[in-house]
């Protein structure tokens, strides 16, 4: 699938702030065997001071601002042309639980993508009893890697609603759970701390997801701003595997990957310090529009 996607995130503020420094994540990934970014622009108003682009430690693009004068709104404008050719998912050879740690252990390295950097505890992301004793009540000795995650997913699906005013951005996934409400973001930190109870790695993924459906097929929650689900790990033969507890599916041609990190706190599309007072709005908008490619 060949998609073009323009994100639109504004800061009003109720009155003039200055020295704002700011992290800027919003660019689409190119992702070996899994998308490729054709062409793509951030761009920000008023412009910056300063202005550095580069990728962080989980190798995802970011852009460090520096604003010097006073404003009274900020916008993050983003324009891209990404082609997505997600695989079919490979046979089941993910081991059970009990053989994960031995492969783990295996895993000799802390690149961006090593197991060990997604079993324990994140900045987001602490133990949870009520949420470990959750994701036990599910598994079965059985069970695969994928199979659980699988299993999980659905229960969450199941067991949670998708409401927009029940939480906000800094709710825990302890609170979240307890309300069984929430959005995409509320959805993948209560399966990351489930699944990480149960020692098998995982991590948050943010990025896009289709807003116009395939004919016939009903509309995707959480298409218009940018959506999350979870990554997690399948042992050294299927490696990295991702699923959408919001819908309930694997990630597929529909999800547009933007950031890989261990929760939230590391692939906010916006954070930062400013100086002022007074209150803001902010706005997103998101489109990803399907691009018909002709022979």
């Amino acid at each position: 699938m060949l998609y073009d996607v323009n994100l639109h995130i504004s800061y009003l503020y109720d009155t003039p702030v200055s020295g704002g420094r700011h992290i800027v994540r919003v660019l689409p990934l190119s992702i070996a065997g899994r998308q490729r970014l054709v062409a793509g622009t951030v761009g920000v108003t008023p412009g910056p001071g300063e202005r550095v682009d580069h990728t962080d430690f989980f190798d995802n693009p970011m852009s460090a601002i520096l604003f010097r004068n006073a404003h009274e709104r900020l916008d993050i404008r983003m324009q891209a042309r990404v082609h997505v050719d997600m695989p079919e998912p490979a046979a089941d050879f993910s081991p059970r639980v009990t053989d994960l740690p031995e492969d783990i252990a295996n895993y000799w390295s802390l690149d961006a993508g090593s197991p060990h950097h997604y079993t324990g505890p994140s900045p987001r992301l602490k133990d949870c009893p009520e949420i470990a004793e959750y994701a036990r009540s599910i598994v079965r000795p059985d069970m695969t890697i994928r199979a659980i995650a699988t299993a999980v997913c659905a229960r969450i699906h199941k067991d949670f609603t998708y409401d927009p005013k029940a939480t906000n951005v800094d709710t825990t996934p302890r609170e979240a759970f307890k309300l069984k409400r929430g959005v995409c973001q509320d959805f993948t930190h209560v399966m990351i701390v489930a699944l990480r109870s149960l020692g098998i790695p995982a991590g948050y993924v943010s990025g896009f997801l289709r807003t116009i459906p395939p004919p016939g097929k009903e509309r995707l929650e959480g298409a218009d701003a940018m959506h999350a689900w979870v990554r997690y790990w399948c042992g050294r033969v299927n490696g990295w595997m991702e699923l959408d507890p919001t819908n309930d599916i694997p990630a597929g041609t529909d999800h547009i990957v933007v950031a890989y990190g261990r929760d939230y706190a590391d692939v906010a599309p916006v954070i930062g310090v400013l100086k002022g007072y007074g209150q803001h709005k902010t706005n997103q908008a998101v489109d990803v529009i399907p691009v018909r490619q002709t022979a």
